[in-house]
Formats: structure tokens, C-alpha cells, sequence
């Protein structure tokens, strides 16, 4: 797949654009603050209905206006397909082919993506949120039932940190709503614990020859899910539910002194190890950067294997955090096959065929033009 037109009216520091890119390398040059990223954010924004970078909507609207509009031309293998996002203090509503989608979930998925950014680096060193974060978006690009999933699980878990919050503050007594909830709560969790160690098992599938290729054959990479219940994935759902409801039993006076839940998917993390070492700890810089770039390519992999279709790829400013032999390695791999959009502040220390023969835009003031 690959998008053909993107619209933007009063998106960041653009109040309108209109532009065409080519199935190929696009290369968006310009200078800090001009807008380079926002391209690519508008993308992401239009494939996952919310920024990778902003925790707050509003951001996305130009200074002083209503709403934002995103619209893209998304060309798949079986037609055109109109996509529409349009964001406003009052929330968001999406069209996918003219058709207004009442709920997110079923919108999410229409167009697939993969970002990688700087800060993606710290998808290894960084918090284990960053990593739950990852997993859930990846997950959704390819499933609409983990997206529902994932948000009925969210309102259960508010719901349950509610009620246990009355009782440590006394103004509950009944614990009768606090076992309701709690049996929901782990309904659901093991729905989501189930689906993450089945994505991890094809994400590592895939990544494990992408890493040995980038290492040269030196190394090993193993993605380890990091429970916070002891489950694993080769436990029937009906003997996950039995532990869960075991640690929960076990737990319930601490979580009502809390006043919080204490366990779940929530709280849970990943685990990456090289040559049987964590690399988040033990790893050296190269060794966590190679890491982060074998799950990048190993999710367009993923993603083409589940769906048929290549995602579009998004490389913000990311080339120049990676030598020249990973570098090759990530051009070489995306070659002629997937729709990429590079944006950096030039390609003078970039020596690679794939960028020869690129689309080149250029940026300023919020203004895109093609070279």
C-alpha cells in the first residue's frame, strides 16, 4: 500500500497542504522547526488516530483554530481507498472510503504504518511503558478486536481502581463490586496477555534473522514477555484465569490499602536479550540501536505477512542516529518495496542508490515543495 495525496487544513504549523508522493523513497528535507516531522506525524495521525508524539489532541490543531483536518488517497492492492480524520476540541471523527466510523477501533488498521523515530531507540532503554505502548500499537494495526479489547479493559480497570480507592477511604464497605469487577478485570486480561505473547512469538520470528544479519551473525536476539502475573504462553486461557484470580486473592488487602491495582497487563513489560545478556542493562549503545532496528524491520515483515500488503514506513530524522552499515542495511531492505518517507536536515553524509532516487521535497514556514 501507499498513500498518493495527503491533505492537511490547519494541522501544527500547516493551514493548508496539498501534496502528491510517488511509491517509492520520498525524501522531505528543511531545517529544525520547520515542519518535517509534522508530515510525517499527519501520516501516522491518519493511520492510528492519535500522534505518536503528542499525549494531547488539541496539539495538533494550528494555533487559534477549530479543528484539524487530515484526508489521504491510500492506494491498495485491491483500489483506491478515501481515508479522512478531522480533529476538534470536541474529539475526533474518522471516514474511511466516505464512510463515517462510529467507533476507532474500526477505523484503525484501514491504512498500516511503522514508525521510527529517535526516541524509538528507547523502545529498549527506555520505560516499560514506552514497550506496552509499542506492543499496543502494533497489535491494533493489525487486529480490531485487541483495539476493542484494550479499551473495555481500560474502562474495567478504571472502574476497579475507583472502587478500591472508596474502600481504602472508607467510603465503601461492601467488597461484593470489588469480586464483579476484579472477575471482569482478569475476563480481560488474559484476552490481552493471550494475543501480546502470540504478537511477540511472530514479531521475534522475525527479527531474529533481521538481527543476525545486521550483527553481522555475532548475534542472537530473544524478545521475552515480562508478566506481572506468572502466566505464559503455553497455559490454556482457562488455567491463566485460575492464576490470575489466585494473585488476586492473594493481593486484595494490599490493592484496598493502595487503592490501586496492583497487577495486569497495565504493569506488565518486555524483555529483549543478545547472546542471552538483557541488553536494556547489559547492552552496549550499538547493541540496543541494532535491537530497536531489528524490531522496526522485523514489524514491516510482520505486518506484510498478516495483511498481504507492505505498511508505509516513517523514518524521522533517524538515518543520521544510525552508521553507515545500518544505514545499508535498512535502505537495502526496503528497496523497491515499501513506501518510505525520509525526513532529514540534509542527505549530504547519506550514500545510497535508494536515495538517488527519491522523490525530494523541501520545507519551510510550514510550506512543502517538490525538487
Amino acid at each position: 500500500m501507499f498513500i498518493e495525496q495527503l491533505h492537511l487544513k490547519n494541522y501544527r504549523n500547516y493551514k493548508s497542504l496539498d501534496v502528491q508522493f510517488e511509491n517509492k523513497v520520498n525524501v522531505i528535507l528543511g531545517e529544525n522547526a520547520q515542519g518535517k516531522t509534522n508530515v510525517l506525524e499527519s501520516i501516522y495521525v491518519l493511520a492510528m488516530a492519535k500522534s505518536h508524539r503528542a499525549s494531547n489532541d488539541k496539539e495538533l490543531i494550528l494555533w487559534d483554530e477549530e479543528y484539524a483536518k487530515i484526508e489521504g488517497r491510500i492506494i491498495k492492492k485491491h483500489g483506491a481507498l478515501p481515508m479522512q480524520l478531522v480533529i476538534s476540541k470536541n474529539g475526533k471523527k474518522a471516514k474511511s472510503n466516505h464512510i463515517e466510523q462510529q467507533k476507532l477501533s474500526q477505523y484503525v488498521g484501514s491504512i498500516n504504518v511503522v514508525m521510527f523515530a529517535p526516541e524509538d531507540l528507547n523502545l529498549v532503554k527506555g520505560s516499560p511503558q514506552v514497550r506496552r505502548r509499542f506492543i499496543d500499537m502494533e497489535i491494533g494495526q493489525v487486529s480490531s478486536i485487541y483495539l476493542h479489547d484494550m479499551g473495555q479493559y481500560q474502562k474495567i480497570l478504571q472502574q476497579r481502581n475507583h472502587y478500591l480507592k472508596l474502600l481504602q477511604t472508607n467510603k465503601q464497605k461492601d467488597e461484593t463490586m470489588l469480586e464483579i469487577l476484579t472477575e471482569q478485570f482478569i475476563q480481560m486480561a488474559v484476552k490481552i496477555v493471550s494475543k501480546r505473547l502470540g504478537f511477540l512469538a511472530l514479531l521475534e520470528k522475525w527479527a531474529v534473522p533481521i538481527h543476525k544479519g545486521i550483527s553481522r551473525g555475532l548475534e542472537t536476539l530473544k524478545i521475552k514477555y515480562k508478566p506481572s502475573v506468572d502466566v505464559s504462553d503455553d497455559q490454556e486461557l482457562s488455567k491463566m484465569i485460575e492464576v490470575y484470580e489466585q494473585k488476586f486473592l492473594a493481593v486484595k488487602k494490599r490493592e484496598i490499602e493502595r487503592g490501586v491495582t496492583l497487577f495486569g497487563p497495565h504493569r506488565d513489560d518486555l524483555l529483549f536479550f543478545v547472546n542471552d545478556r538483557d541488553v536494556q542493562t547489559f547492552g552496549s549503545q550499538g547493541q540496543q540501536r541494532t535491537t530497536a532496528l531489528s524490531i522496526k524491520m522485523a514489524e514491516i515483515e510482520l505486518i506484510h505477512s498478516e495483511i498481504g500488503e507492505y505498511p508505509i514506513l516513517l523514518l524521522d530524522d533517524v538515518l543520521s542516529e544510525l552508521d553507515d552499515y545500518r544505514q545499508s542495511h535498512l535502505l537495502n531492505t526496503i528497496q523497491g518495496k515499501v513506501q518510505t518517507f525520509v525526513t532529514t536536515t540534509n542527505v549530504d553524509g547519506i550514500h545510497h542508490q535508494t536515495l538517488k532516487e527519491a522523490s525530494t521535497f523541501i520545507v519551510e514556514h510550514g510550506t512543502l515543495k517538490k525538487i
